[in-house]
């Protein structure tokens, strides 16, 4: 008998259905399956098989009441299967595939899908892992990142940010690294790699308004999950409630920054009325909380300066003079050419455009913010209040050719042609 061809009705709800579970449940059934099998590879490739199979199937048979069940048990029987296969071939897999099968075969099929994504973040932060492949690894392995955006985001190769994860994730296998939530004594040695991919996440989607693809959207929400989790977990640790302040007063702002109608609103013309009182009041009570222990860094310091700006609700001003100060105390920290240009942005509210040049100045002499958009958009502002219409226009240029997002190009874009006009 022929088996049914899925029309476009079940084809579409198929994927819809997909896309939900990938955005919703990614993190959560990969870190079950690797910390069952102590193989984040095998587990990553078992899950994508799943998903590749629901998109054959569930057009045919239709959606299953419970997608994360299904997924799961078509992951674990993968799983299996390829630790069998490995044990045929290679006798040294034998043992291996032996402990392996009653780990992953004793995942309940039903249920709900226990979260052990906190274990697989803090597995990637072992110290056997190389640190600087400690945070993209919390990215691709809990997140879903693949290592083109990775390599983006850590502005290195795609080729040799794939090769640096592979190698990562064997170690984890080869090495037998345990996958659980390490002893309180030890964990701050190895929160700054889980703190660092949250942040990466948040703003990955936050700078993506225009991507719809299942593995962007909700990406800003799952990040804050993640951040109030770690928040918790690491209670007595200040940097983990500066990081969640940090992206609740960001969130804060969505549909100021981002209108419905569309379009791209820089916070110093944001209406203040759009922003979200709650999540700013909440934002406000953890970031007391982080500063009440004494240890100031780096989520704490752009927190406060999120506090600064969000003032302006209040008393209809921004105190830049306040703003320069956290940014010098971030930028002796971070030495980011990003800090500093925000900085220049902020002295110039204070000392005026040719202060904010010079250190723009200062900060292009290094030739590491050529290709950084925010400088140059910067640079065009300061020069077009000075009236200087050249020089407006040629920074204008530049900042609208580095941006990607259309939003920001026509902002750009209406702003150069206010220059030119004035």
């Amino acid at each position: 008998m022929t088996e049914p061809v899925p029309g476009p009705d079940e084809q579409s709800s198929a994927w819809r259905a997909a896309e939900c579970a990938a955005r919703e449940s990614y993190g959560k059934l990969l870190a079950l399956l690797a910390v069952r099998s102590n193989d984040v590879a095998a587990a990553e490739d078992a899950l994508a098989d799943a998903f590749a199979a629901a998109l054959s199937r569930w057009p045919v048979t239709g959606v299953p009441s419970t997608p994360d069940a299904w997924l799961l048990t078509a992951a674990r029987h993968r799983l299996v299967d390829a630790a069998r296969h490995r044990a045929a071939e290679d006798r040294a897999h034998a043992a291996v595939a032996a402990d392996l099968e009653p780990a992953i075969t004793e995942i309940a099929e039903e249920g709900d899908v226990p979260d052990l994504r906190l274990s697989l973040m803090f597995a990637c932060t072992h110290p056997a892992i190389d640190a600087a492949v400690r945070a993209p690894l919390i990215l691709q392995a809990v997140l879903g990142f693949d290592a083109r955006r990775i390599a983006a985001a850590f502005i290195q190769s795609p080729d040799a940010m794939a090769q640096r994860l592979v190698r990562a994730k064997r170690k984890i296998r080869d090495a037998g690294i345990p996958m659980h939530v390490p002893d309180v004594r030890v964990m701050p040695e190895r929160i700054d790699a889980v703190l660092d991919a949250i942040y990466v996440a948040f703003a990955d989607g936050w700078g993506n308004p225009q991507d719809t693809t299942m593995e962007r959207q909700g990406l800003t929400a799952e990040a804050i999950r993640l951040a109030r989790l770690v928040a918790g977990l690491a209670d007595r640790e200040p940097e983990p409630l500066g990081l969640l302040a940090l992206l609740l007063y960001i969130e804060s702002r969505r549909l100021a920054h981002r209108p419905p109608a569309g379009g791209y609103v820089p916070l110093s013309s944001q209406d203040t009325v759009a922003w979200d009182g709650a999540l700013i009041d909440e934002a406000e009570e953890i970031l007391d909380r982080a500063g009440a222990m004494g240890r100031m860094g780096r989520f704490q310091l752009e927190a406060a300066i999120q506090s600064v700006h969000v003032a302006r609700r209040r008393t209809g001003t921004t105190d830049w003079a306040a703003l320069v100060m956290l940014y010098d105390e971030l930028l002796r920290i971070t030495t980011s050419d990003v800090v500093a240009t925000n900085r220049a942005v902020a002295r110039a509210a204070v000392d005026g455009p040719e202060a904010g040049l010079a250190d723009l100045d200062r900060i292009r002499a290094g030739e590491r913010v050529e290709s950084y958009q925010p400088f140059w958009a910067a640079r065009a502002e300061l020069y077009s209040r000075l009236g200087d219409r050249a020089a407006a226009q040629d920074a204008y240029e530049r900042a609208i050719g580095l941006a990607s997002d259309p939003d920001v190009r026509r902002f750009l874009m209406d702003r150069s042609r206010l220059a030119a006009s004035s």
